[in-house]
């Protein structure tokens, strides 16, 4: 009996003891590799430093967006800061998943949340019509979606158009991302392109409504450039044009950029661009989910990586690019002998930003971006979509394919069928 209450008791001050740590605790959900690891102790500092409080941080990992939620929805954690996508955020503000960021914690003379291009600021309350979408997300990174490809085998001028995926020249040669919301939002754009100069729909217009007739134009496009898909990926695209194994890839610009990066030192050239019709611009961001038990440190949090040389130190490690738009990330990101074409970045960094000599796979220019549409959750249409991405990918299996699994499966029954004759022949032996 005395041993029961004991451990009764060890349990209960474990527990006790653990809800009192939350206070100084920051638990942190974020995708892998998308932060520079010294920024966590540095925050720490930091941290102590104004509030004369201790915190430790447990940082956890996912790969998708939707496990990510499933966590926070279904499972009810407790994370304190999670940092999703555009069209997650959207379904997060519907579903009443996210608090709004008590900016007023933070002393007025140390808030660098206003740091963050008003362009960005702007595409963000595109995502709800009846909520200020800052109060509950501050951006992180961005950047487009375009074509990331091998000049000694495709001529820029052959990927003016998403309908190059189409061009039997690049048979098993292209490589699609596995990702329905993002080829969608650019292959809609082309399927649809001379309703846009015609001024019919717009490009915001034909990304967010997702109508059947869109989806099953979309899916006819795709169903139709079958032969020149070589495979659908997430992650190992970039690294096959690294490789040289494949001439081009549906890639976002940040893996574009990474990829050039890591070709450059083995002697090979990747470029990226970005069709006529346009593209999808995407964003990551910050929110406090209503289940955080640390909104204090969470919020110091995020006005910390809104400081310019956080934004910096972010952007040099994981190679993509910071939302926020201030003076000095300007002055870091402009080289006129590497990038001698200027580019117009008022957009993003204001007036006097009309010939800023940066580089283009980053930061697109004015042109390009006037030409971008933001991803939307697809709500009460994620039936149809997967439905579609089914069909696509399904349609994709050529007919050597199908016939090797159809021969594996003789192979596997026969072996089967011969073991358990051996068995009984056996037995019988016995």
């Amino acid at each position: 009996m005395k041993k029961t209450l004991f451990a009764v008791c060890f349990a209960l001050l474990t527990v006790l003891g653990f809800a009192a740590d939350r206070q100084h605790t920051l638990k942190i959900y974020n995708w892998a590799d998308y932060i520079e690891p010294k920024v966590l102790n540095d925050f720490k500092v930091w941290y102590k430093n104004l509030t004369g409080e201790e915190i430790e941080i447990i940082y956890n990992t996912f790969d998708i967006n939707e496990s990510m939620l499933t966590q926070i929805e279904i499972g009810k954690e407790d994370y304190d800061l999670i940092c999703p996508s555009e069209y997650i955020i959207e379904r997060m503000l519907k579903k009443n998943l996210l608090q709004p960021i008590q900016r007023n914690l933070v002393p007025d003379t140390l808030q660098y949340f206003d740091n963050v291009a008003p362009f960005v600021v702007d595409k963000f309350q595109q995502m709800s019509s009846d909520k200020v979408v800052s109060d509950f997300t501050v951006g992180y990174m961005w950047g487009t979606t375009g074509f990331l490809y091998n000049p000694q085998f495709v001529k820029e001028e052959e990927l003016d158009s998403w309908g190059a995926i189409l061009n039997p020249r690049f048979k098993d040669r292209i490589f699609m991302k596995d990702a329905f919301r993002d080829v969608y939002s650019v292959i809609v754009l082309y399927a649809y392109y001379n309703d846009i100069l015609s001024q019919d729909v717009t490009r915001d217009e034909l990304v967010q409504n997702l109508t059947q007739e869109r989806i099953d134009s979309v899916e006819r496009i795709l169903i139709n450039a079958k032969d020149q898909i070589a495979g659908w990926e997430v992650d190992f695209g970039k690294e096959e044009m690294v490789k040289g194994k494949t001439w081009m890839n549906l890639s976002w610009s940040g893996d574009a950029q990474w990829a050039i990066n890591e070709a450059a030192e083995s002697g090979l050239e990747l470029k990226y661009t970005v069709p006529k019709e346009g593209t999808n611009v995407w964003f990551d961001g910050w929110c406090i989910p209503v289940y955080a038990k640390n909104v204090k440190a969470a919020t110091f949090f995020i006005d910390f990586m809104c400081r310019p040389d956080i934004a910096l130190r972010n952007m040099d490690e994981i190679g993509y690019v910071s939302v926020i738009g201030t003076p000095e990330i300007l002055e870091a990101i402009e080289d006129s002998t590497e990038w001698p074409e200027p580019l117009d970045l008022t957009y993003f960094f204001g007036e006097d930003a009309t010939a800023i000599h940066a580089n283009p796979v980053l930061y697109a220019d004015k042109s390009v971006v006037d030409r971008a549409a933001l991803m939307h959750d697809a709500a009460e249409q994620t039936e149809a979509m997967l439905k579609m991405w089914s069909h696509v990918k399904g349609d994709n299996l050529s007919v050597g394919i199908v016939a090797f699994f159809a021969l594996l499966v003789v192979v596997l029954i026969g072996f089967i069928v011969v073991r358990s004759i051996n068995n009984r022949k056996r037995t019988r032996r016995r």
